[in-house]
């Protein structure tokens, strides 16, 4: 209770006052009175400073208690902030899972189209050695067939300017025939008038 308390205040603060001897002759009743007063004051400022004690005690509580409430709602709002990352993690999970899966799909798909264009590549290009073999031989038919007209061609002018040789020779000789004729005849009538002229061929 607060006297006890007091009174254990008043005890402690007895070591190191004077204590009052009531059996002493000397003390008197002025002694007594302002003894009590001075008891009195120290009472009113234990008090007081008991009651600023429990006056903070009790904020101290309410703030505790405050704090407390205070803590709890946080750990509320924390233990709901926590499912909620939960639950979204779970969501996120899932929604992995299913990318995963899609990811595997287009992956097959990609390897697949892969495979086309390597085969589609590779046709493309038999046909288009194909078409480079098909051109190449029309090529060849028709540079033969260029070569046998240029090889012609100089058979022909040559079996022409043979030809025209030929005539030449043959003219050429008729002429000089001519001309052979012409003159022996010519020499024949010289050698006739000559002869009637009193002229005598020399022996050959």
């Amino acid at each position: 209770s607060e006297q006890e308390e007091v009174h254990c205040l008043m005890a402690d603060q007895m070591d190191d006052d004077e204590v009052f001897d009531f059996s002493n002759a000397e003390f008197t009743r002025d002694d007594l009175v302002t003894a009590l007063n001075d008891m009195v004051i120290e009472y009113r400022k234990l008090s007081l400073s008991f009651e600023e004690v429990k006056a903070e005690n009790v904020s101290l509580k309410n703030s505790s208690t405050e704090s407390s409430s205070v803590e709890l709602e946080d750990v509320d709002s924390l233990n709901t902030e926590l499912s909620r990352l939960t639950a979204e993690n779970e969501m996120f999970k899932d929604e992995t899972s299913e990318l995963q899966a899609k990811i595997e799909t287009l992956n097959q798909v990609v390897s697949a189209w892969n495979r086309s264009s390597r085969s589609l590549h590779k046709l493309h290009e038999s046909q288009k050695l194909a078409s480079a073999r098909t051109s190449l031989g029309f090529n060849r038919s028709n540079s033969s067939d260029g070569e046998i007209s240029t090889q012609s061609q100089p058979m022909y002018d040559k079996f022409n300017k043979m030809g025209f040789v030929k005539a030449d020779v043959i003219y050429d000789c008729c002429e000089s025939i001519r001309y052979d004729d012409q003159k022996s005849s010519q020499s024949s009538h010289e050698e006739k008038g000559k002869d009637g002229i009193g002229y005598q061929r020399p022996e050959s």
